[in-house]
């Protein structure tokens, strides 16, 4: 799954990805840059 890396300020493949609930309900993703190793978010 990709996701935008503000590190890299560029789309970036994510790895070591886990789904979310966010505190109103809604689905999410959280994992890490493969490139700098930043944590990353992307909803839905």
């Amino acid at each position: 799954m990709q996701a935008y890396c503000m590190k890299c300020r560029k789309k970036r493949e994510m790895k070591d990805t886990k789904a979310v609930k966010m505190k109103n309900g809604k689905p999410a993703t959280k994992g890490v840059c493969s490139v700098c190793g930043t944590k990353m978010y992307r909803i839905g």
